[in-house]
Formats: structure tokens, C-alpha cells, sequence
């Protein structure tokens, strides 16, 4: 291997990771380019990790000198070439002799090995070799609240919005509450800004605090107006449904919506919801159940 590119959270880690693989001890043995520096993300997040690629320098070759002497030195350089230029019918031999001995030791060598790792398989793990569960231990979800609000108040200050974050705890949920009129710029279409949000925040809390609980957002009050404006569409589509005594299919929705949905037409006769197709494509279905 003449050359290795590396990733690290810092150029010296990179270079010391890419030394130790190309088994070099110095840096004054190889060649170093950096191809990125590192960048620090925002709480985490966004950063990028240096990388750099380093090359096994070429090794410098010496040029033998030839000493120059009376005819003793060529004497001695004549039986130097004797013992560069080839062996002797007993070094020859003797040669020979440790190649063919060489060949069973390896195979013996070979065969003690294979014989080492089907004992390991079969010998059943003590309770001291089974392998540990070390990663520590999830922090409690009042601890995972207040990350989760930081994170989401460094959010606002990024951005340059104005808003007040609060946290509940119901049943085992968090629910995060944003409120402040220059909020509403993080809800996006459908809310489709809103829910990034929110992936965002619960992988902040998974890293910080090894784990998160189940949880859910709301800016600016929007899940409560959309959870109206649902109901009334619903109920729209549902008299439509009785009166052509069909069914209609609605655009695909998130699970939190669908909810909404298939509890708005419960509350009505002669017609009934399902869903169908597979995330995120998947629908709500309202179809006619009435007398034909």
C-alpha cells in the first residue's frame, strides 16, 4: 500500500490514523495533503471531519563504492563475488535441506491453528467472555426535555427568530410547544418545515443523551388549526361520499393527520375510512356503507 485517505475530527488524528495503516513511524517518511479541513457544526450538527491523504515517501538508494587496492583487495573482492555470486554445493545442499524441512513445520503450524479455532468454536463462553452491553446507560426523559428545548432555542437564535419553547410530559410523550409570531417561518408547506424540526431535534437528544422518547412538535399553534381545518375537509368529503354513494381517496398524510381524519368520520353514518399504500405515499381512503 503506497497511500491512504483518511477522515478525522482533526488533521493530526487523520495523520496519525493514516501513518499507523501504511506502517510508518515518522511523518518524515511520507508525503501529506490535506484535502479538507474540519469544521465545527452548529450543536452538533453540520460539521464536517478534515481528511488527508498520505503517501509513503520513496526511499533514497546509496550507491556502493568499489575500493580500489593491490592484488590482496582483489583477491578479497574475488571471493566476495564467490559468496554474492552463488553458494557452494554444500550451502547448496544444506539449502535444500532446510526448504524441504521448512514445508512440514508449516503445515503442522497451519494445523494447530485450524485445530486452536474449531476448540474456540465448539467450547461454550463463560460468563466472564460474553460480550457486555458498555454503552451507558438512556438519561431520563426530564433530562431529554431540556435538551431538546436547547436545541430548538439555538435553532431560533440561528435563524434570527424571536420565540418562547416549553416542554410537557404526558404519558411517557414530550411535547415541545414553540410559540411567537416569527415562528411561523420554521412550519413550512403542510408543515413539511415543522417536521424536519423535529427529526432534527429528536436525533440532537438520541446523541446527547442515548436515547429519546416518543415526541411531538407544534409552532405557532399550527397542529391545532390544521387538526380543524382537517375535520371540515373530512366532513366535506364524507356528505360527497353518502351522496354519490363512492368512495374517494385523499393525498398522503402523515400518521398524526391520518388520525385526524379516521376520527372525524367515525362520528359519521353511512360512511367509513381506512388507509392504504405505504409510507410516506400512504392515504386515507373514505368510502360510501350505506343501504344499496
Amino acid at each position: 500500500m503506497e497511500w491512504v485517505e483518511v477522515q478525522g475530527k482533526t488533521v493530526e488524528v487523520a495523520v496519525e490514523v493514516a501513518l499507523g495503516e501504511l506502517g510508518i513511524d515518522s511523518k518524515d517518511d511520507a508525503q501529506i495533503e490535506v484535502i479538507q479541513e474540519p469544521k465545527p457544526g452548529f450543536l452538533g450538527m453540520g460539521g464536517r471531519e478534515a481528511i488527508v491523504k498520505v503517501t509513503r515517501a520513496p526511499k533514497q538508494r546509496r550507491r556502493r563504492r568499489r575500493s580500489r587496492g593491490s592484488k590482496g583487495s582483489d583477491k578479497a573482492d574475488g571471493s566476495d563475488q564467490a559468496g554474492a555470486g552463488g553458494k557452494t554445493q554444500t550451502q547448496e545442499r544444506s539449502g535444500k535441506g532446510q526448504k524441504g524441512q521448512q514445508k512440514p513445520k508449516q503445515q503442522q503450524k497451519k494445523n494447530n491453528e485450524k485445530r486452536r479455532q474449531e476448540k474456540k468454536v465448539s467450547e461454550p463462553k463463560t460468563a466472564s467472555q460474553q460480550p457486555r452491553d458498555d454503552r451507558p446507560e438512556q438519561a431520563p426523559i426530564e433530562e431529554q426535555a431540556e435538551v431538546a428545548a436547547a436545541f430548538i432555542r439555538g435553532l431560533l437564535g440561528a435563524f434570527g427568530l424571536e420565540g418562547e419553547v416549553k416542554t410537557r410530559i404526558e404519558e411517557e410523550v414530550l411535547y415541545l410547544d414553540v410559540s411567537g409570531e416569527q415562528t411561523e417561518a420554521l412550519i413550512g408547506p403542510k408543515g413539511s418545515v415543522m417536521h424536519s424540526v423535529l427529526e432534527l431535534t429528536r436525533t440532537v437528544v438520541q446523541r446527547k443523551t442515548y436515547g429519546a422518547p416518543r415526541m411531538r412538535i407544534d409552532i405557532g399553534g399550527y397542529l391545532e388549526r390544521r387538526r380543524e381545518a382537517l375535520k371540515i375537509y373530512a366532513g366535506k368529503l364524507a356528505t360527497q361520499v353518502i351522496e354519490d354513494k363512492n368512495e374517494i381517496m385523499l393525498e398522503p398524510m402523515n400518521a398524526a393527520d391520518r388520525k385526524v381524519v379516521h376520527d372525524a368520520v367515525a362520528e359519521i353514518d353511512g360512511v367509513r375510512s381506512y388507509s392504504e399504500g405505504e409510507d410516506p405515499r400512504r392515504a386515507v381512503v373514505l368510502a360510501y356503507e350505506g343501504d344499496e
